[in-house]
Formats: C-alpha cells, sequence, structure tokens
C-alpha cells in the first residue's frame, strides 16, 4: 500500500500521527514552576527557589544524564522532600529532546 494510502486509511479510522513538541511538553510540564522562559520567576518557583535556568554557567554545572534522571526520577532534597516529581508518559527520545529544549534556554 502507497504511503499516502496508508495514511489516509488510518486517519479514516481515527488514527492521527503524533509528533512529539517540546515547548508544548514544557508548557505543560515545566512552565508553572520553572517559567516559560526557564528563569523560574513564577508564584511557584519563587516559593520553590527555582533558579534561573537560562544562566549558561548554571546549566554547565549538571549533564544532560543528571537532566534525563531529573525527568524521568524526580528531584528529591536529601530528606526525601520532593521538589520536583517526575514526568510520566515520555519516552527516551520526548525526554532528550525536552533536555535539548530546556538547554535552548540558556543565554
Amino acid at each position: 500500500m502507497k504511503p499516502v494510502l496508508l495514511l489516509a486509511a488510518l486517519a479514516s479510522f481515527g488514527v492521527t500521527a503524533y509528533a512529539f513538541d517540546p515547548a508544548s511538553s514544557w508548557s505543560e510540564h515545566c512552565a508553572k514552576c520553572h517559567g516559560k522562559d526557564g528563569r523560574g520567576e513564577t508564584k511557584t518557583g519563587k516559593k520553590l527557589g527555582i533558579k534561573d535556568y537560562t544562566d549558561a554557567k548554571l546549566q554547565a554545572e549538571f549533564t544532560d544524564k543528571e537532566a534525563v534522571e531529573a525527568i524521568k526520577e524526580g528531584v528529591a532534597d536529601n530528606k526525601g522532600k520532593i521538589h520536583m516529581k517526575p514526568i510520566a508518559g515520555l519516552s527516551d527520545e520526548e525526554i532528550k529532546g525536552l533536555v535539548t529544549y530546556f538547554r535552548s534556554l540558556k543565554k
């Protein structure tokens, strides 16, 4: 079956292609605390003492692997208090896309 016909057939059954959008994911999962721009200047961000992740020096203090772990596992302090919940339902590729988007916020 030709790709166009296959897509048309799938669409007729209500199946649509899914394209992950890191900016939308950031807005949905991260912006409440970190801010749309990554500065952490939100009501919740200020309450939690969120850092300004547009600062390239601050971003350089941790690796992509650490960012991936924070997204997958969440962030807690040494007493076990949760500071960031994990984001459920994202594939490894989507998480990598979100980290790439996060890195793009630095100035």
